[in-house]
């Protein structure tokens, strides 16, 4: 079996999660989210964040606005709705849980 892909399975489910809590510290253009995303080393490409950030649009968990640029073209800043605040408060819960529930099963056991 191949760690690579289960590797990117779990990237892929995690992405969402931290694509909502980038842009919760502030509005985010796409090439800061991926220079976040790079930072935490979740290397991500325009070609699967633009079709994910429309999914969190059309889910009314983001909405966006045109910014001009002075360097090109203009730029959409995506940023978190109310409904987008309140899922990610539900997925904060969820990944909490969920690391606990992980940490129980894979965590040595002791012989006291």
């Amino acid at each position: 079996m191949n760690t690579e892909n289960i590797k990117a399975q779990m990237r892929k489910g995690v992405l969402e999660y931290c694509i909502l809590s980038v842009i919760k510290k502030g509005d985010a253009y796409v090439s800061d989210l991926i220079d976040e995303l790079k930072k935490g080393e979740l290397i991500v490409v325009e070609g699967t964040l633009y079709p994910l950030l429309t999914r969190l649009k059309n889910a009314e968990f983001l909405t966006y606005r045109w910014e001009e640029s002075v360097s090109g073209p203009p730029r959409k800043y995506y940023a978190l709705t109310p409904k987008g605040e309140s899922f990610l408060v539900e997925l904060s819960q969820c990944w909490d849980e969920l690391i606990k529930s992980v940490n129980i099963i894979i965590k040595p056991e002791s012989h006291e």
